[in-house]
């Protein structure tokens, strides 16, 4: 019997692995719902309105449990569709829009209607789940200031916050099993540094290149770049600029990988994976790369510093990362022999039985 309704309004990614792993996982109980993984805002604006069309109707209350990614504005949803009111609804936070950054000084505000509809979605949820501690914390600390942007009268927010509180919880993201066999092979050639993001302007490839530029220009350092994570129509102009001044040998890949098979397999090359970013509230890629044998660094603030436990893994300013890339350009020996390793264990659902059960138990009858 299908008792579980599944919904995913932005289809790739993350979000895909996720939605993916659960159906797999609670088939033949679910039902699986989608929309494509492209032009975000709008999915995040209209797909209420389209789903509402999709999901089939709820006949004789067979359908017990909805699950969705808070892309979906499920206030919309469930208004639109009053059958599926009565359901055990769960929402997972893979993002919070409170606390997106802007993408320049000249920015005023971020779009209100993104993280407002977030709100909305959470209180009317009967679960709250957020990939991280940071997602969760920044999420209602954020609410209060967010909400105080609405001209008087302006709604009891410490009641919003208590009310989302209270029906929150961190579960973290899971990591789908590798495709491939993650061996110990002999690595050879200069260090090999891995960029895996998405390519935005919260990722700050802008820092990143400039480093890389500098290990190259100033100092004369050997080293090979992969670059890959997803372009979305337009991207910062420095990916482009970073190709004129790199020397093209210095570029191992470049670009989105077409299979999961090609992208883990190049994860596996890499040495070194790096993140800048100023926007994270979990980095399934760097734990993937991590777990195919990177060394990472990251900066000690976001979700990082909950995740990445280990201070060598962890850098506080320009200076400390640009430093520590020097160091591991210099020292390969120790990069791939002697350097700490990041240990993804708690994170992989065939590994953990925790983890896996915590999820599962979410579509269990209460």
């Amino acid at each position: 019997m299908c008792d579980i309704l599944l919904i995913e309004a932005f289809y790739d990614g993350s979000h895909r692995s996720l939605i993916d792993l659960l159906h797999e996982n609670l088939s033949p109980r679910s039902l699986l719902i989608t929309l494509p993984g492209t032009k975000w805002p709008w999915r995040a604006r209209c797909s209420s309105l389209i789903l509402s069309d999709l999901i089939p109707k709820n006949e004789n209350n067979q359908v017990k449990y909805l699950f969705t990614s808070s892309t979906v504005n499920l206030s919309e949803l469930i208004s639109l569709r009053d059958d599926l009111r009565s359901l055990k609804k769960i929402v997972y936070f893979h993002e919070n829009d409170l606390a997106y950054p802007k993408q320049n000084e000249n920015q005023q505000q971020r779009d209100f209607q993104f993280g407002y509809n977030q709100i909305l979605t959470a209180l009317v949820a009967d679960v709250c789940l957020f990939n991280s501690f940071y997602n969760l914390n920044t999420f209602l600390d954020k609410l209060g200031p967010f909400l105080n942007r609405i001209p008087a009268p302006k709604p009891n927010t410490e009641r919003i916050r208590q009310t989302i509180q209270t029906k929150s919880q961190v579960l973290y993201y899971p990591l789908k099993k590798s495709s491939i066999s993650l061996t110990n092979s002999t690595k050879i050639g200069p260090l090999c540094i891995i960029w895996p993001h998405r390519w935005e302007h919260d990722k700050d490839p802008e820092t990143f290149f400039s480093i890389v530029l500098e290990l190259y220009q100033k100092y004369s350092l050997e080293f090979r770049l992969i670059i890959l994570g997803q372009s979305y129509g337009e991207y910062p102009p420095i990916f482009d600029q970073i190709r004129t001044e790199l020397p093209s040998n210095y570029i191992r890949h470049w670009g989105y990988a077409q299979s999961k098979a090609e992208y883990e397999q190049l994860l596996m090359e890499g040495d070194v994976v790096v993140s800048t970013a100023q926007h994270e509230f979990f980095g399934v890629a760097m734990l993937e790369a991590c777990r195919a044998g990177c060394i990472p660094l990251v900066p000690d603030r976001l979700a990082y510093s909950e995740l990445y436990l280990n201070e060598q893994h962890r850098y506080r300013t320009r200076t400390q990362l640009l430093n520590k890339l020097k160091e591991y350009c210099q020292k390969l020996d120790y990069v791939r022999t002697k350097a700490p390793k990041q240990d993804t264990s708690q994170f992989e659902w065939d590994q953990n039985q925790d983890i896996r059960q915590e999820y599962l138990h979410l579509f269990e009858t209460d």
